[in-house]
């Protein structure tokens, strides 16, 4: 046999025994198969959602199984692994197979492919694909999809990284078939990637030694801080007589001139001038005392 035919050969295989199985365990929750060709013998892997139903009681089901797959599909030494699906949303051929039966319990086709859908993505899924054909709303075939998230469609990646399952629904008017295509959770897609922000590493500042500079203007800071506060500056230009009186002295600004008014003084002068009674003051304040001769008391 040629290479060619023997690839054929297995392929075609491999559909009848995917056909069987779903037919022999449809209440068992099956879930695809995985085949395996070893020297030993051939080693079938099947998923399901309730393995104990097709162990059986005693093994007795599996071991029908096994001789099926002998006797029928001439398959040599074979041997079946069950395994357990423990998150049945992320299954397409158990999707599938849930979507064909509400359909044909009598559910709407629009309701069920909206739950189907909304229940595989809660589940995790990067994105699904539900296709449902047949005579849905009259003598026509009609097909209606439900689409979210996202979906390969061309090339190798969509056939080796989504999952695909197929079941049929009977209805009256007709047969109605349930596609059902996902992609897992655990699945890199391919050409898509993400940006990652490095945060820069923090340098500490460098303390530079203070220059004279700076020494001067602590100290200059340090004494205007210790300078007490006086409750109110006194002019440069004002004397020494205005500076005693100046908490009863009136001021005011006249054009650009500064007035004030004394209060022994009925009118208003210049700061800068001063009294002739107040000047003879100071004159007398400053002027020293005569000293008198030895023999004058």
């Amino acid at each position: 046999m040629g290479v060619e035919r023997k690839f054929v050969k297995n392929g075609l295989d491999k559909a009848q025994m995917e056909e069987y199985f779903s037919k022999q365990l449809e209440r068992a929750g099956y879930g695809g198969m995985n085949i395996n060709r070893t020297p030993m013998g051939t080693q079938v892997t099947i998923i399901a959602e309730k393995p104990g139903m097709i162990i059986g009681k005693g093994g007795k089901t599996i071991h029908k199984l096994t001789h099926d797959l002998e006797a029928v599909f001439h398959v040599d030494n074979p041997q079946i692994d069950v395994q357990e699906e423990k998150t049945p949303e992320l299954n397409a051929q158990m999707m599938a197979s849930r979507l064909a039966g509400a359909i044909e319990r009598g559910l709407y086709f629009r309701k069920a492919g909206h739950n189907m859908l909304r229940r595989i993505l809660e589940a995790g899924a990067l994105g699904c694909e539900i296709d449902i054909a047949g005579k849905l709303t009259g003598p026509r075939k009609k097909t209606e999809k439900f689409v979210g998230g996202n979906m390969l469609h061309a090339g190798n990646p969509a056939m080796e990284l989504v999952d695909d399952g197929f079941a049929i629904a009977i209805k009256k008017l007709g047969v109605i078939g349930c596609r059902v295509r996902l992609i897992r959770p655990t699945i890199k897609l391919p050409g898509r990637f993400k940006t990652i922000q490095i945060a820069a590493p923090q340098v500490p500042a460098e303390k530079k030694p203070a220059g004279i500079e700076e020494i001067v203007k602590g100290e200059v800071k340090s004494e205007a801080k210790a300078a007490p506060l006086t409750p109110k500056e006194i002019r440069p230009d004002k004397t020494v007589t205005e500076e005693l009186h100046a908490s009863n002295v009136e001021e005011r600004m006249h054009g650009d001139v500064m007035e004030h008014k004394h209060p022994e003084h009925d009118y208003w002068h210049p700061a800068s001038r001063v009294h002739k009674d107040e000047s003879a003051k100071k004159e007398r304040i400053t002027e020293p005392e005569e000293t008198k001769p030895e023999g004058e008391n």
